[in-house]
């Protein structure tokens, strides 16, 4: 077992990724249950819901869990005239579509960080992770006082060394195949666009050299047992999966891209900024293509993020996964649909196979 694991108390090194907007209590109390590290994606939650979804996580499983936050500031103002061109192409294509929604200018464009972050702390969970930036020295310290466990997300050497010298207590190292928002802060979001395993020992080397032995996980295309021991054998402390949970009956990814995910084409998946204003890996669908030509010019995260929202949640309700933001990882064809604790098993089985193969 992993010093990662034993440190948390769970029975693998395993961390099924947060995917917010896809993540549910069932799912995240199904793998803890099964040994795993469950995540709740809270990064679009209210912090009454939070709060309401930890209740039922807790409800569920008496086990380790984590809570994702991003980390963005309280206080968003965008330029108005961008957020009019934006919302005059996205009624063109509903229209275009059939969709009878438009979109309209909500009354905030994205929780506040700080009221998430007390809900975190209320809510008290086992393991906090952070996407985006840095909480301030005072949140971290906050975290600490709580014996709240902190695992901050790195696109490169240089931010895993930044959450090391933060203070985390782990680095999720997020290679360029993962799936969904590129979690880091210090570079544009499609430039440190790092192999996993290239990245993996790069960090491990940062982190080394702040002096600290933080546990490196491994996220992006893990999608077997095998990947885990490979990403081990690189120096990683564990391995967090995202797309290989997307299919279970747990999650909350609307079936349409549920069923899209065993036909993504490789050379269809990739980076794209047009669904929410920041860089995010998914399937190349029609939404996608259609806004191609205009999505330099769309507002940023979460602004963009909150125009699309309702385009999305129309689309899901029709069954047209052809224009919701299917994130996932760069081998989404590999998913096998079963329940999260069965493939939490079948993944660890894989895992305990791989390292006899290769002590042999």
């Amino acid at each position: 077992m992993s010093s990662f694991a034993q440190r948390l108390g769970i029975e693998c090194p395993l961390v099924q990724a947060p995917m917010a907007g896809a993540t549910t209590p069932e799912l995240v109390a199904a793998v803890s249950n099964a040994g795993g590290l469950g995540s709740l994606g809270a990064g679009y939650t209210e912090p009454q819901a939070i709060l309401d979804q930890v209740a039922r996580v807790r409800a569920l499983t008496g086990r380790p869990f984590a809570l994702n936050l991003f980390v963005l500031p309280d206080e968003v103002v965008p330029d108005m005239a961008a957020v009019a061109r934006a919302r005059a192409r996205l009624d063109a294509l509903m229209e275009r579509e059939g969709l009878a929604v438009r979109t309209s200018v909500p009354a905030r464009w994205a929780p506040r960080f700080s009221e998430q972050f007390a809900a975190l702390c209320e809510a008290r969970p086992a393991v906090a992770s952070f996407a985006f930036d840095l909480p301030s020295p005072a949140q971290m310290q906050e975290l600490r006082r709580r014996d709240i466990y902190v695992i901050g997300t790195a696109t490169t050497a240089a931010e895993a060394r930044a959450w090391a010298e933060h203070g985390a207590d782990a680095v999720c190292v997020q290679g360029a195949e993962a799936g969904g928002h590129r979690g880091g802060f210090l570079h544009p979001g499609e430039t440190p666009l790092i192999g996993l395993f290239a990245l993996i020992p790069l960090a491990v080397a940062a982190v080394a050299a702040c002096g600290r032995e933080l546990p490196v996980i491994a996220a992006g295309g893990i999608m077997d047992g095998a990947g885990m021991l490979a990403a081990e054998v690189l120096g990683a402390a564990a391995s967090q999966l995202g797309t290989a949970f997307l299919a279970c009956p747990e999650s909350s990814a609307a079936e349409a891209w549920k069923r899209d995910l065993a036909a993504a084409e490789d050379h269809r998946v990739a980076t794209i900024r047009s669904f929410s204003g920041r860089a995010a890996r998914g399937r190349r669908n029609r939404y996608v293509e259609a806004m191609e030509d205009v999505a330099g010019e769309l507002p940023a995260y979460p602004v963009l993020n909150a125009l699309t929202a309702p385009l999305r949640r129309a689309a899901a309700a029709a069954g047209r996964a052809d224009l919701v933001s299917e994130w996932c990882g760069q081998a989404a064809a590999r998913v096998r649909p079963q329940p999260a604790a069965e493939l939490v098993a079948r993944l660890m089985h894989e895992y305990r196979l791989a390292r006899r193969a290769l002590a042999h």
